[in-house]
């Protein structure tokens, strides 16, 4: 796997904070975020299961234009 960087969320310190990659092979977007709270999993839930492999993660509006740009990444590894 080889993840490329796209930021931290640009509203905290720099540790232990909202991050986006892009899997550079797969072209899927990578997030870390902070774990959803048990009634924001019931809402989803709605919606239908989330399997054990799967988690369900908060990020902040402040993380927009890294998200953006990780689509971007991602789309423009896919075309090539």
């Amino acid at each position: 796997m080889a993840l490329r960087f796209i930021a931290k969320d640009p509203n905290t310190d720099g540790a232990n904070c909202p991050t986006a990659w892009v899997d550079e092979e797969t072209h899927e977007l990578v997030f870390q975020g902070r774990t959803a709270d048990e009634h924001t999993l019931t809402e989803c839930l709605v919606a239908g299961p989330v399997p054990a492999y799967e988690s369900v993660v908060r990020l902040p509006l402040s993380m927009v234009a890294a998200i953006r740009e990780a689509c971007d990444v991602a789309e423009r590894a896919a075309v090539r």
